[in-house]
């Protein structure tokens, strides 16, 4: 293999430490030399460490993303060396490894030989507007476990509200919660307390409200019920802080142009751009983007044979909540993504569906990040009807045959005449 690289280092990090190795080679006589050392993984040690990487004469450092253990380790070095983060799952698949080799002299070799592809490893500001908008995601799974669990009691209590009231925790529906765990036992009294639309379905409210709810119960709801206060409390700061982070980069015109997309909310803004940035530079296409995000089928064929179409592990909180938009956009009326939804659902189900729409979405977002003098525009719901008109027709006459109609087609013009 060809060296590109004359000096070239390589990090195998451990939870306590980290082997380095400072690969050199002799331009005359190609001679290669390694030299290998184990620091530890406090930040004096690390420090130490870039010290002597520095003293070495590396410039670019190459590591594994083991866990989160790579993270300290980055932090320290960035600034002062070119580094790469790869992935290891290609290091595994590059022949040519000795057995009495190290994961450090591996990784040094072929960061030497350019064999390595950087990850994706965004700047410190991105990166921490990353770690808000997952630690928001992660308090919003837990607020919606915690729902679950207030079901599970007014189920065990005869309670059946959660079969009127479509929200639990809704004006309504917390205020009857509220005079349950006050003692109150008159249901025609609580059912009163309901609000606008809900005050229709009193009569069907007293008769849910009927139930055994005893001490323990009682006790159960009210934990519960403080639990969702305080989560909704730290959502609510993290929104806050994730708005303030997000304001220096994400202009309010940037913010209404991609909020007009259908099915993309203030928070999928936040989420998308927390992951992938701003600069779109580092994705030569849309399709980089999407084959990065897991949003695109696996291309595994051959000899003609396609093996596999699954779509490959990406990143998940991107595309978690790519899924969650696109759902939402195969709701919208009158738009391309809710036909490329159905369309897509009536053959391949819902799952590939949104899955489809997803990758649809990101493309979009895309390139309204790339050109920010562009406005979205929604092809239409009846976009894949004037695709192919002729086998549209073909298609539908054959369907009313099958139905026994005789079908006699008259062109516009003749039945404006």
């Amino acid at each position: 293999m060809d060296t590109l690289l004359m000096v070239s280092a390589g990090l195998d990090v451990h939870k306590k430490n980290v082997f380095a190795c400072v690969r050199r080679t002799d331009p005359a006589s190609g001679k290669v030399s390694e030299e290998v050392r184990e620091f530890g993984t406090m930040t004096d040690q690390l420090l130490e460490m870039s010290d002597w990487l520095a003293a070495a004469g590396v410039k670019d450092v190459a590591m594994e993303s083991t866990g989160v253990f790579w993270k300290p380790v980055w932090n320290i070095l960035e600034g002062r060396f070119r580094l790469l983060l790869a992935n290891p799952h290609e290091l595994k698949k590059v022949p040519g490894r000795k057995s009495d080799m190290k994961d450090c002299q591996w990784i040094a070799h072929l960061l030497a030989c350019g064999l390595l592809t950087a990850s994706f490893v965004p700047d410190r500001p991105l990166r921490e507007l990353r770690d808000l908008t997952r630690f928001r995601a992660t308090l919003v799974a837990e607020r919606t476990r915690i729902v679950n669990r207030i079901h599970k009691v007014l189920e065990d209590t005869n309670i059946k509200l959660t079969s009127v009231a479509s929200d639990v925790l809704g004006k309504s529906s917390l205020a009857m919660l509220e005079a349950l765990l006050e003692g109150e036992t008159d249901t025609a009294r609580m059912a009163d307390l309901a609000q606008k639309r809900m005050r229709a379905k009193i009569p069907q409210l007293q008769r849910a409200l009927q139930g055994r709810m005893t001490g323990h119960h009682r006790f159960l709801l009210g934990q519960l019920l403080d639990h969702i206060q305080h989560l909704e409390g730290q959502i609510a700061t993290l929104n806050a802080r994730i708005e303030a982070a997000l304001a220096p980069f994400l202009t309010e015109a940037d913010r209404t142009r991609l909020d007009a997309i259908p099915g993309v909310s203030l928070r999928t803004i936040q989420n998308v751009v927390a992951e992938i940035g701003f600069d779109m530079s580092r994705f030569p296409t849309s399709g980089h983007l999407s084959s990065w995000a897991g949003l695109c089928p696996a291309n595994e064929a051959s000899a003609g044979r396609v093996k596999s179409r699954r779509a490959k592990d990406g990143n998940r909180w991107l595309r978690r909540t790519l899924v969650e938009s696109a759902r939402a956009a195969a709701r919208s009326k009158g738009s391309y993504f809710g036909a490329q939804y159905r369309r897509i659902a009536a053959r391949r189900g819902r799952n590939r569906a949104a899955m489809a729409v997803a990758h649809s979405l990101l493309a979009v977002i895309y390139h309204l990040l790339v050109h920010r003098d562009l406005e979205f525009q929604d092809l239409g719901e009846h976009y894949f009807d004037t695709l192919h008109p002729e086998r549209l027709k073909h298609s539908l006459i054959q369907r009313l045959k099958a139905l026994g109609y005789d079908v006699t087609l008259t062109p516009p013009e003749q039945t404006a005449a």
